[in-house]
């Protein structure tokens, strides 16, 4: 793998982290706190640990919708920048036909 390949890998991971870290951070903090009031209340309903969750996180999404589109979508140009460098750097050598 070259350098670019590498750095472009690094890149979509980092990508990858910032876009569903918020969704991530959420749904952990809503499940501690929920965790909580069941123990603190000794109530055990399988749905009271999910549903909070389901609309913490879906909020969120909702909410960070806009920025995670505009971190994708520059993700994806940077990657299209790259590949048509490395398409024309290629056909300079004469590699491709």
């Amino acid at each position: 793998m070259t350098e670019n390949t590498v750095t472009l890998l690094k890149e979509a991971l980092l990508v990858l982290l910032a876009v569903s870290m918020p969704a991530l951070l959420v749904g952990l903090v809503v499940g501690v706190l929920t965790s909580l009031l069941q123990a603190a209340t000794q109530i055990q309903e399988q749905s009271l640990t999910f549903i909070p969750k389901l609309f913490a996180v879906a909020g969120t999404l909702w909410l960070t919708a806009p920025w995670s589109a505009d971190k994708l979508v520059t993700f994806f140009q940077h990657v299209m920048a790259a590949v048509a460098a490395s398409g024309a750097a290629a056909s300079g050598s004469g590699l491709v036909p």
